[in-house]
């Protein structure tokens, strides 16, 4: 079942790289009493993920957090080394980036995508919410492969 608008997120621990290696965190900190944009992509340094869903999201990093954002957060069926290496690779300093490593988030969201046809195996589709202290506010998912819905200028006017 995918997770819609009025959902509490899931409980689940993600990873993101730290000074000295990968570090948990798990959802309630992450989004408890914040306003946090989620976004996800099917994978760290592919092509539309790196040259347009990641970059709008560094480039409006600051007009979201005036917006009262606390956090924005990129989220990939990825490990937390190669989510590290994509981040600093991208300027993304501002994008916390989010390991989602045996896809356990994403399938509790229900919202796997399955590139196993691709070489890719299980991924997160693209999507992004806007989560208010653990409740989904809104949730735009993409129906293919391109980035209509879940751009940061399309997160932007709901924001």
């Amino acid at each position: 079942m995918t997770i819609t608008v009025g959902d509490r997120i899931p409980e689940a621990t993600l990873k993101t790289m730290g000074a000295k290696g990968p570090e948990a965190i798990d959802t309630a900190t992450l989004f408890g009493g914040k306003k946090v944009v989620l976004f996800a992509v099917p994978g760290a340094f592919t092509p539309t993920c790196s040259a347009a869903h990641l970059p709008g999201y560094v480039a409006q990093a600051d007009t979201m957090k005036a917006k009262g954002v606390d956090t924005i957060a990129c989220l990939s069926v990825n490990d937390a080394f190669v989510m590290g290496a994509w981040g600093k690779a991208q300027n993304a300093e501002e994008i916390m980036m989010l390991a989602d490593g045996n896809a356990d988030f994403t399938k509790a969201l229900g919202l796997v995508l399955d590139a196993t046809g691709f070489g890719m195996g299980i991924r997160s589709q693209r999507f992004a919410m806007v989560v208010e202290d653990g409740v989904v506010k809104h949730l735009a998912v993409e129906s293919g492969p391109g980035l209509d819905v879940s751009a940061a200028e399309k997160i932007m006017s709901v924001l």
